[in-house]
């Protein structure tokens, strides 16, 4: 038997690959399959099975382009209802992977389909569990995305199922074996998840918060719920395209690899339902990019911030990479559903560079003389960060808009006024900017390595601040 976990850093997901005697099984596969297809032809292995733990929030599972190329039957647990063809398998059910068993054990309470499976050895021995968002290390999953899509399953009616799923179908299971969950550090699923990602159950019984033995159902309800922030806007959009079905990857890709002139580029652009968006690095960008375009860069939470700050799923979007990493942004484009990429600038930047257009730029400030000069008047502190970092800790005087509610807040600022903007390390930031210098900000500026480089060179109750050019 071969249990591999794949994991995907940028959107913080695990997906896993289970082996044995020839067939294969995936659970929780993201929507570029490639990655399993590979794994199975090496190991001359034959997909048979793809398991869904639930309908995911954070990102368009994988699972019907398995089906399509492979023949897989898809898998989900008990009141499932897709608009596809599966297998809605019933609580305690056994399914067959070569030498070894899978059981479906029905946990609702993230979600009313939520279901963890039970992979036993090929002795009959408990060995794992793939958890999905019912158990993470060192949390379980949020139950207040539900009444996104179902206003009747409130929050605490999911956490009260929850608390019982984990004490009768979870911790009763033996000690040593392993979980594996959906998500690690960094996901908007739950609240307090660790940076490992893999653990035994009795460990995480003494150290899980969730599974105190002596909890109460009040007392983890009200753990729990406490602390929630609301999820990312494009969750429950991912649901629904999780729940009806969604084009294959193949024909998403068809249509946005398109390769554009800068004539060509320059004419499609000019519509306003096109929106320009160029994924290099936060410091290339800032010393030049077309304008009226916003930065996300790849390298970071790309797909997640995109979903953050891109309300329309359906928006139209023409891309600017640097060269060879067009394919790339498409794929994790579409990893939270943002499927109607329409073309790409040939050449990136360097083409319409070359060309001898106007371009922008935004100036950067490093965090070691940012206590050097004191802001004009009419300078405004802008933190990006979540609430939750906000209030920790942050610069006197400074005002929070954090960065995903930032478009929605644009009638707060003043053109008039410049914006000097950080995050907790440059990314965000950069974003920010770019979505005030798209919106008619002309004074805007960040801080390299953001409030982490802030609060290593500066007393905060004596900061003062240097003023870049650029908003003189």
């Amino acid at each position: 038997m071969k249990i591999e976990q794949i994991y995907t850093g940028c959107i913080a997901h695990a997906a896993y690959y289970v082996e044995s005697d020839g067939e294969v099984a995936i659970f929780d596969p993201l929507r570029d399959i490639q990655p399993y297809l590979d794994r199975a032809q090496s190991d001359h292995a034959r997909i048979k099975y793809v398991f869904e733990t639930h309908f995911h929030a954070d990102f368009v599972s994988g699972h019907l382009d398995l089906m399509q190329k492979t023949g897989a039957a898809i898998v989900f647990g008990p009141t499932a209802k897709p608009n596809y063809q599966a297998i809605i398998a019933e609580d305690n059910q056994v399914f067959s992977l070569g030498k070894i068993k899978i059981q479906v054990l029905h946990t609702p309470g993230h979600t009313l389909e939520s279901t963890t499976y039970l992979i036993l050895d090929e002795s009959g021995r408990e060995h794992a569990i793939i958890t999905g968002d019912t158990l993470f290390i060192g949390d379980v999953g949020r139950p207040d995305l539900v009444q996104y899509v179902n206003s009747s399953l409130t929050e605490e009616i999911l956490a009260r199922k929850l608390f019982h799923s984990l004490r009768d179908k979870i911790m009763p299971l033996p000690d040593h074996i392993i979980v594996y969950p959906n998500h690690g550090a960094g996901s908007a699923c739950g609240k307090n998840m660790s940076k490992e990602t893999t653990d035994t159950l009795g460990n995480q019984k003494q150290t899980n918060y969730a599974l105190r033995s002596d909890m109460t159902e009040g007392e983890f309800v009200k753990e729990l719920l406490t602390g929630l922030t609301p999820p990312p806007q494009y969750f429950p959009k991912n649901v629904l395209m999780n729940i009806k079905g969604y084009e294959s990857l193949d024909t998403v890709l068809t249509k946005a690899k398109k390769p554009l002139t800068v004539f060509e580029f320059i004419k499609l652009t000019e519509q306003p339902e096109v929106l320009i968006l160029d994924t290099r690095d936060a410091a290339d960008f800032a010393k030049a990019h077309i304008p009226n375009s916003i930065n996300i860069g790849l390298n970071g939470g790309f797909a997640v911030w995109v979903g953050e700050t891109i309300s329309d799923i359906n928006q139209k979007i023409v891309l600017v990479t640097e060269p060879g990493k067009e394919e790339e942004s498409m794929i994790r484009l579409s990893r939270v559903g943002f499927d109607h990429t329409i073309g790409f600038l040939e050449n990136g930047y360097q083409a319409w560079k070359k060309a001898g257009l106007k371009s922008g730029k935004i100036e950067r400030i490093r965090a070691s003389v940012f206590d050097e000069t004191v802001l004009y008047s009419d300078t405004v502190v802008l933190d990006v960060r979540k609430k939750s970092e906000y209030d920790s800790e942050h610069l006197l005087s400074s005002t929070s808009i954090p960065l995903n509610i930032l478009e929605n807040h644009l009638e707060e600022l003043s053109l008039e006024n410049a914006y000097l903007i950080y995050c907790a390390g440059g990314y965000r930031s950069m974003i920010a900017a770019s979505i005030l210098k798209k919106n008619g900000f002309i004074r805007v500026a960040d801080v390299i390595g953001g409030y982490n480089e802030i609060k290593k060179r500066t007393q905060l109750e004596k900061t003062t601040y240097v003023c870049p050019s650029s908003l003189l």
